[in-house]
């Protein structure tokens, strides 16, 4: 026989929703000052830098935002990827922009992506989460082992080219191939 309790706990259990494949988390320490790290993050030229190789920010007007001015919330963006062509591209909106030590934009898939900043024991912390990643049954098309692998690197290229200057992004349309 099977007591309240055991019949109680099993629906519980089939009411909560699996999230592991929907959010992960990443952070990342750097030796560089926190100010420095938000605008390689706010500014389409600290983007340029380490992540994209075009930033494009519109402001709600639709005025393209100039290469050093930061981003603001309800900003939209286009970015372009290096090691592609013009065709590929990413189209989303800045949610929060406070200016010091958030950002949060949609992203691929109808994601959220929240980046914070802080800092401890001398160094700047850098906290990536992504949420709201749709499930994919398909392997290959994952967005949150995709996503969780970008980001894992462009957060080692940030460090790479804030702390040392070295920029590990392929750049060349041509090599693209080597990657799929």
């Amino acid at each position: 026989m099977v007591s309240f309790m055991q019949q109680h706990s099993a629906l519980n259990f089939i009411a909560m929703e699996d999230t592991r494949w929907k959010k992960f988390k990443l952070c990342g320490d750097y030796n560089v000052d926190l100010r420095s790290l938000y605008l390689a993050w706010s500014t389409p030229a600290g983007l340029e830098k380490w992540f994209l190789r075009k930033a494009d920010f519109y402001t709600v007007p639709q005025r393209l935002r100039a290469n050093d001015e930061q981003i603001a919330k309800e900003d939209t963006y286009t970015w372009y990827w290096h090691g592609h062509h013009n065709d590929i591209f990413e189209k989303g909106r800045i949610l929060e922009a406070n200016g010091q030590d958030l950002l949060k934009f949609s992203f691929t898939g109808g994601s959220i992506v929240t980046v914070s900043f802080s800092t401890r024991n001398g160094l700047t912390i850098i906290d990536l989460e992504q949420t709201d990643i749709p499930q994919e049954n398909d392997p290959a098309k994952n967005l949150l082992v995709q996503c969780q692998i970008g980001w894992t690197f462009y957060l080692a290229n940030l460090k790479s080219v804030m702390e040392g200057g070295k920029d590990l992004r392929n750049k060349r349309v041509e090599l693209n191939s080597c990657f799929k």
